[in-house]
């Protein structure tokens, strides 16, 4: 990205997509993750994950949307004049991601319009779709983002 030009609201287009690369994540991500921010059994112990309706250890959902976040970062977001977010509409964990999964995505831009009190600013709604390596989908996110208007635009 380096050298690259920031993209401005009037930049993007609604149906627009943005490829989201992949990461893998490990036990030990996991159980990091877990300890610091997420302490229940069924993320920490490789036991206590077997005994779980989810069949194993796995990641926390909130582990699984930082790693995305970070994804969306590295991909898009840090490419466009991002100025943060008021929140999410949607959150689904769709599956269980486990030791060893990969993870990709795209997150697709559903809609674009102006800010009606800010006229320096666009808010952008956005759908995160996340596979694990087998195409199973993990993850669904909808998310408004605002956006930097071009000055003088």
């Amino acid at each position: 990205m380096a050298g690259a030009a920031l993209l401005y609201f009037e930049d993007l287009e609604p149906g627009q997509v943005f490829v989201l690369g992949s990461r893998t994540v490990s036990k030990e991500e996991i159980i990091a993750f877990a300890t610091d921010f997420d302490p229940q059994p069924f993320h920490l112990d490789e036991e206590a994950g077997a005994k779980s309706f989810l069949g194993g250890l796995c990641a926390s959902g909130w582990h699984t949307c930082a790693m995305v976040h970070r994804l969306n970062c590295d991909n898009f977001m840090n490419k466009i004049h991002s100025l943060g977010a008021p929140g999410l509409d949607e959150l689904r964990w769709i599956r269980p991601v486990f030791p060893g999964d990969t993870i990709s995505g795209t997150s697709k831009l559903i809609d674009l319009r102006p800010s009606n009190s800010r006229p320096d600013v666009g808010l952008m709604h956005i759908q995160t779709d996340v596979s694990n390596q087998a195409g199973d989908p993990v993850l669904r996110m909808k998310a408004w983002a605002m956006i930097a208007r071009r000055p003088g635009g």
